[in-house]
């Protein structure tokens, strides 16, 4: 059974850091942007995904082993993950493909509406994988603020979505 897990960790973090490999994002543009002083530095940003990718992935595979299935996980826990997932992976399009900041502030915002979805509907499954959900939830809180800061700070670039 520990293998299933594994496959379900590396299955699940490739999935979410996909986006990356989509519409990576434009360094250049984003360089350009202003920005408010509280910004971290966009090396962080990487090294913040991966270690909550990690910790996203880690939740679902003790789901998966609480459950030995996905069959017996409920449909509001299903629902919530691919939703969360879905909007996750839109994040990277709105903001760094199609460079809608406004969009990318409403899709962070859901995905931070999600995250916490999730998180609540994972408590019944496992207390540990509902925890390492919570730094889901406060990065994504962050960077709903953080996205909301830069749309402001750049709405008089011809934006108005």
């Amino acid at each position: 059974m520990w293998w299933y897990s594994l496959i379900v960790f590396l299955v699940t973090y490739c999935l979410f850091a996909l986006p990356g490999l989509l519409w990576p994002i434009d360094r250049t543009w984003y360089a350009g942007l202003n920005k408010p002083s509280w910004t971290p530095p966009a090396k962080w940003f990487g090294i913040a995904w991966s270690v909550l990718y990690a910790l996203i992935a880690v939740a679902v595979a003790l789901v998966f082993v609480g459950t030995d299935s996905f069959q017996d996980v409920s449909a509001p826990w299903l629902f919530a993950f691919v939703l969360n997932y879905v909007l996750n992976q839109a994040f990277n399009y709105f903001e760094f493909k199609q460079k809608k900041l406004f969009l990318g502030f409403l899709d962070s915002f859901a995905i931070a509406i999600t995250a916490c979805w999730l998180l609540i509907e994972t408590v019944p499954y496992s207390l540990v994988a509902a925890w390492l959900l919570v730094p889901y939830l406060l990065w994504s809180s962050f960077a709903t603020l953080l996205s909301w800061t830069i749309f402001i700070m750049n709405r008089d670039d011809g934006e108005a979505d």
